[in-house]
């Protein structure tokens, strides 16, 4: 439990910040524009001792909880999706940016969340290199589609193919040019932890790096649940009573990314890790649909990969039974 008893929830934009905090039993709000000078304004009236409370908004964040966390002040930054379903459980249906502040800091009071530390600028360049490559390879497969679309028409001008063929070249070696650059960064950083992860049997290098980067080199999360439902891996349920039996299906509120990777790396997993195949063939044997099984074996993985992370180890088959595998 966290020493601190008052909360302060901030509901942060691209150009502003909402601050609302408890003063005299009553919330008094404040605004600020999301630069240094409104970050100094935010320590002229923030109350001594308040831990801090707002949502990981994309990139918006990250510069005023570096801030606040430099200055010696207690942060914590908690997914939107969390502040979101907190909101609805109680019938809140105002919309406003004062209104989410409030939440933000009734969140704080209520789950005493734990506190953010700012990450290491290596681990910030990497998931920058990450989000690029990202859509760098959405463009190259929407180009893709385009040039084979057309040639299949039998329509295509050789102008229009030239040009679509040099963009395709040129993202291909912005692609390798990224890859090379997150591979070396992971090498000087994490150069024993990809090589533990890529002992994994169904591993590949490009889904370590991208575990690593994701998880912040594994220091994000301290349970491997929480890092698989941060990415969505874990598979759900609908049934209720006997009436309702909906199809299993993987969670959604995770990045698809990331999961696509998973996913694929379970497709070699099912046949040479031991604790993969016996887990597919269990549910399999079960009347399980091959889909689920798959998914999770691809949960599976990301257990196994958790733990060799965090026991600084390699796999070794003849443990996956009691070392949290």
């Amino acid at each position: 439990m966290q020493s601190q008893t008052n909360y302060t929830g901030i509901d942060i934009s691209k150009s502003f910040f909402d601050v609302a905090f408890l003063a005299e039993g009553k919330y008094r709000y404040h605004k600020f524009s999301n630069d240094e000078a409104g970050f100094n304004g935010l320590l002229k009236v923030l109350p001594e001792g308040d831990q801090i409370v707002m949502e990981a908004s994309g990139p918006y964040y990250l510069q005023l909880a570096c801030y606040l966390r430099h200055r010696g002040l207690a942060v914590s930054v908690v997914n939107p999706l969390v502040i979101r379903r907190f909101s609805q459980m109680r019938m809140s249906r105002a919309k406003t940016d004062k209104k989410d502040a409030m939440m933000i800091a009734e969140y704080g009071k209520t789950e005493q969340p734990g506190l953010w530390e700012a990450p290491e600028k290596h681990v910030i360049t990497m998931q920058q290199m990450e989000a690029v490559l990202s859509n760098l390879n959405k463009d190259r497969t929407a180009l893709s589609n385009q040039l084979e679309s057309f040639t299949h028409s039998g329509m295509l001008e050789k102008a229009l193919e030239k040009i679509l063929l040099e963009e395709l070249e040129h993202k291909d070696g912005l692609i390798k040019g990224l890859n090379n650059s997150m591979e070396a960064l992971a090498k000087q950083h994490y150069a024993e932890m990809l090589s533990n992860l890529e002992s994994i049997p169904g591993m590949g290098r490009k889904t370590a790096m991208a575990l690593i980067v994701l998880s912040g080199g594994f220091d994000r999360f301290d349970d491997y649940r929480k890092l698989s439902s941060y990415i969505g891996i874990c598979p759900r349920l609908f049934e209720s009573g006997s009436s309702v039996k909906g199809k299993s299906r993987i969670c959604k509120m995770g990045m698809s990314r990331i999961r696509a990777m998973l996913y694929i790396c379970s497709w070699s997993a099912m046949r040479c890790n031991k604790g993969c195949r016996e887990l597919y063939g269990r549910l399999l044997a079960k009347g399980k649909a091959k889909k689920l099984a798959l998914i999770a074996v691809a949960n599976k993985l990301l257990k196994q990969a958790f733990a060799i992370a965090t026991h600084k180890t390699k796999y070794n088959e003849n443990y996956s039974n009691y070392i949290c595998f």
